[in-house]
C-alpha cells in the first residue's frame, strides 16, 4: 500500500471546505498550521540493563481555545506527520461538537508489545516529565487522554508524575481517561464507541439519505463489518448489535473473518481471549488478507483501527453503502471522492469518533469543579419522583410493586448523565452538519463537517484580534 502523508490528507479536506467560507486567507492559513511542535528523545534503561533511546512528540495545533486537548498514542508507526495530522483533527473535532478546547496530540514511537509493564511505566513517566518541563501539560494548558496503545493505566501514571512535579489544586484535570479512583469519570471507557453508535444511528434516521441508498430507516437488521476490535471497535459493535444490527465481518491484526449468518460479538471476544486469535471462530470463513474485509458485502463498514486504510487503491472494491469513520482518517481524500461518486455515504471521523473528547470534557469539568455528577441531585430527584408516584397510587387506587417503584423513581447517576450529555451532543452536531450540507447543496458530510468547524474556529480568530 502506498504511503500517504496524513497531514496533507487532512489539509486537502480543509482546503475543499474552506472554499465555502468567507474568511481571509491569512486566517485560514493560521487555522491550518500547527502552532507548536515538540519533538523529544530520552533514554530508557530496559529490564535487561541495556539502554534504548525513545522518541516522542506533542503537537498543539490550535490555541484559539485553551487548554488544548488530545490523546497520546503509543505505536511503532508514530511520527511527526501523523501527530500533526491527529492534532489538527482534534481542533476540528472539538469545534464540531462545541467542546471548548484547542486541538493537540501526543505520540511515543514504541510497540507496546515489546515492553514490560515496568518499562512502559518508566517511558510514560519520563515522557510526562518532558511535557511538564516544557509546559506542554496542565489543566489550563494542554490535557492529554488515551489513544491507540494507551489507557487508564497510563493516564494514572501521567497524573501521578504531574502531581509530584506541580503543586496544583486542579492536578486531576491535567489528563482525562483516568481510573475512577484518580478522578476519572464513569462512561469514559466506552465513550468513543458509544459516540460511533449514536452517529450511525442519527445517519440511519435520515430518510432522504436511506432512500438514496436503498435502505430502510433505523439500525435494526442492518449488517456491518468492523476493522479493529479494540476499545472503539468493540464498543461500537456492542451497541450496534444491542440495537438490532448484525455483525458479519471482523478484521484484526491476526487476520479477518466473515460470516453472513452473523457473528456473536461476546462469544468472539471470549474465543479470542482463549486462543489469541479470531481465526477459526464458529462457522466464520477466514479471509485471505486483512484488507479483504473492505470488499465484503454489508450495509455498514466501520474502520476502527488506523488512518489511510481505504485509499485510491482499494476504494472501488468497497461494497458497503455506509462507511462510518470510527478511526482517525481511515479514508483518504481521493478514496472519499471515489466512493462518494458511486453513491456511498461516508460519516466523517471529525464527527464520528468525537464521543471520546466529549466525555473527556465532562471529566475535565468534573475535576476542576471537584464534584461528582449526580452527587447533589440524585436522591432529591428520586424523592420527587416517589412523591409523584405516591400521588398516582392515591388517585388510581393501584399500588406499584417494588420493581416498578424502583424503575419509576430512579434518579440519574454519573454514568446516566454522561451518556445523556453524549447523546445530546452527537444529535446536535449531526443536525448542524446536515443543515450545512443542505445550505451549500453538498453531496457529502465530510465537507459539511469541515465547514462547520472552520466557521467556529475562524470566528474565534477574528474576535481574538490576532492580526494587526
Amino acid at each position: 500500500m502506498a504511503k500517504y502523508n496524513f497531514f496533507e490528507q487532512v489539509n486537502k479536506n480543509f482546503d475543499k471546505a474552506a472554499a465555502y467560507t468567507k474568511f481571509d486567507k491569512g486566517i485560514l492559513s493560521q487555522i491550518k498550521m500547527c502552532n507548536t511542535v515538540y519533538h523529544v528523545s530520552f533514554p530508557l534503561r530496559r529490564d535487561d540493563g541495556s539502554v534504548e533511546v525513545i522518541e516522542g512528540w506533542r503537537v498543539e495545533h490550535s490555541h484559539h481555545k485553551m487548554p488544548t486537548k488530545g490523546g497520546i498514542r503509543y505505536s511503532h508507526k508514530v511520527d511527526e506527520d501523523e501527530t500533526m495530522a491527529l492534532a489538527a483533527l482534534m481542533s476540528y473535532k472539538c469545534a464540531l461538537v462545541d467542546v471548548p478546547f484547542g486541538g493537540a496530540k501526543g505520540g511515543v514511537k514504541i510497540s507496546t508489545r515489546s515492553y514490560s509493564e515496568s518499562e512502559l511505566e518508566r517511558i510514560t513517566r519520563r515522557y510526562t516529565f518532558e511535557l511538564v518541563k516544557k509546559g506542554f501539560i496542565g489543566p489550563g494548558v494542554d490535557v492529554p487522554a488515551p489513544d491507540y496503545g494507551t489507557g487508564a493505566r497510563e493516564m494514572g501514571w501521567i497524573l501521578d508524575t504531574y502531581r509530584q512535579m506541580k503543586d496544583d489544586l486542579n492536578a486531576e484535570a491535567c489528563v482525562t481517561g483516568k481510573p475512577i479512583s484518580q478522578g476519572g469519570i464513569r462512561g469514559r471507557t466506552e465513550a468513543t464507541g458509544r459516540g460511533v453508535y449514536f452517529g450511525i444511528r442519527e445517519a440511519l434516521n435520515v430518510k432522504k439519505d436511506m432512500d438514496a441508498l436503498g435502505l430502510e430507516v433505523g439500525v435494526e437488521d442492518k449488517t456491518f463489518c468492523v476493522q479493529g476490535l479494540g476499545n472503539v471497535g468493540y464498543h461500537a459493535s456492542k451497541y450496534m448489535t444491542e440495537a438490532g444490527a448484525k455483525l458479519i465481518g471482523v478484521a484484526e491484526i491476526e487476520g479477518a473473518i466473515y460470516d453472513p449468518a452473523g457473528i456473536d460479538l461476546e462469544a468472539l471476544m471470549a474465543y479470542r481471549k482463549e486462543t489469541g486469535s479470531i481465526i477459526g471462530f464458529g462457522t466464520s470463513k477466514e479471509l485471505s488478507d486483512n484488507s479483504m474485509i473492505f470488499e465484503m458485502d454489508c450495509d455498514i463498514m466501520i474502520p476502527a483501527a488506523l488512518e489511510s486504510q481505504i485509499t485510491a487503491e482499494n476504494a472501488n472494491k468497497v461494497k458497503a453503502k455506509i462507511i462510518a469513520e470510527a478511526a482517525n482518517g481511515p479514508v483518504t481524500a481521493d478514496a472519499h471522492e471515489m466512493m462518494k461518486e458511486r453513491g456511498a455515504l461516508i460519516i466523517p471521523d471529525t464527527y464520528m469518533n468525537a464521543g471520546g473528547v466529549v466525555v473527556s470534557y465532562f471529566e475535565w469539568l468534573k475535576d476542576i469543579q471537584h464534584v461528582r455528577y449526580g452527587r447533589m441531585n440524585k436522591k432529591f430527584d428520586e424523592g420527587s419522583l416517589l412523591k409523584i408516584v405516591r400521588e398516582l397510587e392515591s388517585i388510581s387506587g393501584k399500588a406499584y410493586n417494588t420493581a416498578d417503584l424502583e424503575r419509576l423513581t430512579y434518579g440519574a447517576g454519573e454514568a446516566d448523565l454522561v451518556d445523556s450529555g453524549l447523546e445530546e451532543t452527537m444529535i446536535t452536531a449531526y443536525n448542524q452538519i446536515t443543515e450545512i450540507r443542505e445550505q451549500h447543496n453538498l453531496n457529502d458530510l465530510r465537507t459539511a463537517a469541515f465547514i462547520n468547524a472552520i466557521q467556529k474556529i475562524g470566528i474565534m480568530y477574528e474576535q481574538m484580534g490576532i492580526f494587526p
